[in-house]
């Protein structure tokens, strides 16, 4: 478990740590851009609070020790890509993006839950 999950926890890290950053990273495939392309003040501070929260947990799951605290990161991490799964998957304003952001969060739930199986 620990290798492939450690790398997950990196990969998500660097990415949410991105997204605080950059937002549109997130804000355009899930169709919360204006038509002109802008970034709204809730949106963004929206996506930077999704950006910090996961950002925590990918180093969490770079850094715990092996055995139950390990087993509590990569918890947390499916537990937040499932709730993201259904909440965007369910709320996104636009069909599409709720597929495709809501495909990618589940996508990413299972991945890491699978990587919890690994020996």
């Amino acid at each position: 478990m620990p290798a492939l999950t450690r790398a997950l926890g990196g990969i998500t890290a660097a990415y949410s740590a991105a997204l605080i950053v950059a937002p549109k990273l997130l804000a355009k495939p899930s169709g919360l851009t204006s038509p002109t392309g802008e970034i709204t003040r809730p949106v963004r501070t929206l996506i930077a609070a999704i950006g910090a929260r996961d950002t925590a947990i990918g180093v969490a799951m770079m850094l715990a020790p092996a055995g139950k605290p390990l087993q509590i990161a990569l918890a947390a991490r499916v537990t937040a890509d499932a709730a993201d799964a259904t909440i965007f998957g369910l709320s996104l304003p636009d069909k599409s993006a709720r597929a495709k952001i809501g495909g990618f969060a589940a996508g990413w739930a299972l991945l890491c839950a699978l990587s919890g199986l690994q020996r």
